[in-house]
């Protein structure tokens, strides 16, 4: 049998998780730098198995995603706002067809020897009225509303793990189906009007906190095992006066300070597999994701984020910045989207109306010594500006060893 059939084979055996592996040779030294990334690609579809259809169609958006990949080359990057399938064939057809192939803005082939992707909350009917409208599901955003996270199917707007280091799949942990209420101190959202909570008792008792997941992936890599802790809150926006996704961005931030408290008799903090506790205390890691919350402009708690960044277990590192983000905000600026914040630490141009934000984070744990940092973003006049236009987020990367 060839490799690619035992690959598919084996992503169907495990619908929930899959890893790819290949034979490597690691000759690197312990003290080999690490590239740490995550990056926000957009490439998600409105119908279920669209992105399938849409990678083995041939996606120039692909391959523009597969160029910045190319060119940053991360040894473990975390994918947001990949649509999950049960198989795992749109990540398969993304590294064959795209990641393997050499692009015209990009750099040599790249492969990842290993991935890890599992369900999500977006688009899983909940079988509640959660936008308080009086129905159940509907069409469009009316049944993305309803959903446990917003999306229009299952598995819309997932998340990717890619690695050249091994994955213990066996240790990996899901946050998926953690209630929004057992969290310590939870924001449960008020009707501003009446002063009444937004959702009812019966409701409010089911509401999973997680808008997507929240994982552990422990990697095993030549500096020794990192635990991967991947996410993607809800945006603070697209609710009501009551405020229930600035609520939920905040809460799912305020998870991971949580997590690692490191207690490990947290009987309310148990992943989907049903083990209880944090992360222990001795254990390295690096938070990645789109959070969806800047510490100075926008929208959300900035305070849930700030919080995340001054972490005691967190290393306390410059955030990282951009020519392109500097360009573009003081473009902005000229046209009087002011901001607080360095426009250079931005992450991702959200229009005319929002301007430019950081949203997307790479935190390494204290343990690390950091060696560089940056935002792929160059200057409107570089041609592998190009490239970058695929999303409106842009790969966000940390060197340590």
């Amino acid at each position: 049998m060839t490799l690619r059939p035992l690959l598919l084979a084996a992503a169907a055996f495990c619908a929930a998780c899959s890893h790819t592996t290949v034979p490597t040779t690691m000759t690197e030294s312990g003290n080999a730098p690490l590239r740490l990334a995550t990056y926000n690609v957009s490439l998600y579809t409105e119908q279920p198995g669209g992105l399938v259809a849409k990678l083995q169609a041939g996606s120039e958006q692909a391959a523009d995603i597969a160029a910045v990949l190319q060119r940053v080359r991360p040894d473990i990057v975390l994918i947001n706002e990949f649509d999950f399938d049960p198989q795992g064939q749109a990540a398969e057809l993304f590294q064959r067809n795209y990641l393997e192939v050499a692009q015209e803005q990009g750099g040599q082939p790249l492969h990842y020897a290993y991935r890890y992707l599992a369900p999500v909350n977006t688009g899983v009917p909940s079988g509640l009225d959660l936008d308080n409208n009086g129905t159940v599901g509907g069409e469009g955003r009316e049944r993305g509303n309803d959903a446990w996270g917003y999306g229009l199917h299952p598995g819309q707007y997932g998340m990717l793990v890619l690695s050249r280091y091994p994955i213990d799949t066996a240790a990996a942990r899901t946050f998926q189906l953690l209630k929004w209420h057992t969290l310590p101190g939870a924001t449960r959202p008020l009707d501003p009007d009446s002063g009444q909570p937004f959702w009812p008792d019966a409701v409010w008792q089911q509401l999973r906190l997680s808008s997507k997941s929240h994982w552990d992936v422990p990697v095993d890599t030549p500096n020794g095992r990192i635990h991967v802790l991947a996410s993607h809150p809800t945006p603070p926006a697209f609710d009501g006066p009551e405020k229930r996704n600035v609520a939920r961005n905040a809460d799912e931030l305020k998870l991971w300070h949580e997590y690692l408290k490191g207690e490990s008799d947290s009987d309310w903090l148990c992943d989907d597999q049903g083990r209880c506790g944090g992360l222990p205390a001795a254990a390295r890691f690096v938070i990645v994701g789109d959070l969806n919350n800047d510490p100075i402009d926008g929208n959300g708690r900035h305070e849930a984020i700030v919080q995340l960044l001054q972490h005691p277990r967190v290393a306390p590192i410059p955030a990282p910045g951009s020519e392109g983000a500097r360009e573009l905000g003081l473009a902005y600026a000229a046209r009087g989207i002011k901001r607080e914040g360095d426009p250079a630490h931005a992450t991702g141009d959200f229009g005319p109306r929002n301007g430019s934000l950081r949203l997307d984070y790479v935190l390494p744990s204290i343990g690390f010594e950091t060696l560089g940092s940056g935002v792929h973003w160059p200057l409107s006049t570089e041609p592998a500006a190009a490239a970058t236009k695929a999303s409106d987020h842009h790969l966000v990367w940390v060197d340590v060893r």
